[in-house]
């Protein structure tokens, strides 16, 4: 455990200590002002603890530790939110967001804390959080708590998206409890009993657009050009902080890394789900794991959300919103500096990216007119009732994944999880470390078939 106490929050505070921190005064969720966080402790999950999953490459890859330390009691500890390293004084991140096209004010880390960050044996440095660990000064009327479907589902994608080579927050374990959490899943009035659990996640930055926004919308901008400054010295460290182009730099940087991003989502036939700016990193890696899918057959209006009923995150509209979060962007950024932007710059990264990218799933060599229409023709012919990944496979095998997490398996192993049976959820943590390897176990379980019959009009939402 001495190893697991290289976890250095003071490093975290010494990097921090040029922001103000909001301190809590007893008036708990509140509307916080001139500050990049607030102090907040987890608050412990209630009832017998229990690890029901762990990534070995994590734990053991990122962090240099040996796997055999998350079977121990001060390991669920720990990492639940029940005890706080020494020296450790975790924050919550305060930050806004455009959420479905609007201004939503003040959200921020509703039910997660920042417990330090971590630097391994390496020299890597990685923000530990948990998520669903209790309360804070952005709960609104929330509970702070996650409960073991949604995090099941947060704790596979995270890892599956690695895995298939997509920038992505981590996860190292999900911890599940018998604390009653009670939800209202499809926001029908059909309030039900589910238990509480907590994932830890890893992160080089948890900052996103929203950060930068709740500055400029509450005029904070001395505050903003401080955070803006360290975000640029911290992880865009190519940048020259003595450059008065800098933030033009640091800008074009962002667009660029979004457009690409969002390439790799389409190619794997991957949708968010909840595209606002509070959920698009400023380092842009794929966070905020909520009411995701990934396509069955290929359709362009396909929206896994069922609370997004004006279908403006479906799939085919994740390029268009992902230009709109950068302009909301760049409008926070506009009080410390001006400067012009073309969308034409984004729309022909974007599809420079994209095309590439289905160019390789179909083993297209060259710059030929005619490839255009054969991407097209693909995935029109693609929009039969087919696993849009499988399909792909048959093209180019080293390059289309034949497993993805579709919401039916994730379904499956969470109806097995809830009755506190984790072994689906071990076997998909297996078979998605290797998405693009054809395995027997996968095979068996029609991971690379047609959906089953139950899973027919399966649905997802924001409640979480």
């Amino acid at each position: 455990w001495k190893i697991l106490h290289n976890m250095t929050p003071e490093a975290e505070e010494l990097k921090l200590q040029a922001f103000p921190l909001d301190q809590v005064d007893g008036i708990f969720v509140r509307s916080v002002k001139n500050c990049i966080f607030s102090e907040s402790d987890p608050t412990p999950l209630k009832g017998p603890l229990r690890l029901a999953a762990v990534s070995k490459e994590v734990i053991e890859g990122m962090l240099g530790l040996d796997v055999a330390v998350s079977q121990s009691e001060d390991f669920l500890q720990y990492f639940s939110g029940g005890k706080l390293f020494s020296g450790s004084s975790p924050l919550t991140h305060r930050y806004g967001g455009h959420q479905f096209g609007y201004w939503a004010g003040q959200l921020g880390d509703g039910r997660a804390h920042l417990l330090g960050e971590y630097t391994s044996r390496s020299g890597e440095r990685w923000e530990l959080q948990l998520k669903g660990s209790g309360k804070t000064p952005y709960s609104r009327s929330g509970d702070g708590r996650a409960v073991v479907r949604s995090s099941v589902r947060e704790f596979l994608c995270s890892e599956a998206m690695h895995f298939l080579g997509v920038p992505t927050s981590r996860a190292a374990s999900l911890i599940v409890s018998e604390e009653a959490v009670w939800r209202d899943q499809f926001y029908n009035g059909k309030v039900k009993k589910e238990r509480g659990a907590v994932v830890l996640r890893l992160a080089t930055s948890w900052f996103r657009i929203g950060s930068l926004e709740v500055l400029a919308k509450a005029e904070e901008f001395d505050l903003l050009r401080k955070l803006l400054d360290f975000v640029i010295q911290e992880h865009f460290p190519s940048i020259d902080s003595n450059d008065p182009g800098k933030y033009l730099i640091f800008y074009s940087r962002v667009v660029n890394e979004t457009a690409h991003l969002i390439a790799q989502w389409m190619s794997i036939g991957f949708a968010h789900g909840v595209c606002n700016t509070d959920n698009f990193s400023l380092l842009s890696i794929t966070i905020d794991y909520g009411p995701f899918g990934f396509m069955e057959a290929y359709n362009p209006n396909f929206v896994p959300n069922t609370s997004d009923e004006e279908g403006r995150y479906s799939i085919g509209a994740q390029a268009n919103v992902g230009l709109f979060n950068l302009e909301k962007l760049l409008e926070a950024l506009t009080p410390v500096c001006k400067f012009p932007f073309s969308s034409k710059y984004y729309v022909q990264l974007y599809y420079s990216r994209f095309h590439k990218l289905f160019k390789a799933k179909l083993d297209l060599l060259g710059e030929e007119e005619e490839d255009e229409y054969l991407i097209a023709f693909l995935l029109k012919a693609s929009e039969r009732n087919k696993p849009f990944t499988s399909e792909m496979i048959k093209l180019s095998t080293g390059i289309n994944p034949r497993y993805v997490l579709r919401n039916w398996m994730a379904e499956s192993a969470i109806r097995k999880a809830e009755g506190n049976d984790f072994s689906e959820v071990e076997l998909l943590q297996r078979i998605l470390a290797q998405p693009y390897l054809t395995q027997d176990a996968a095979e068996e379980a029609g991971y690379a078939a047609q959906p089953p019959w139950w899973a027919q009009g399966l649905n997802v939402s924001c409640s979480s």
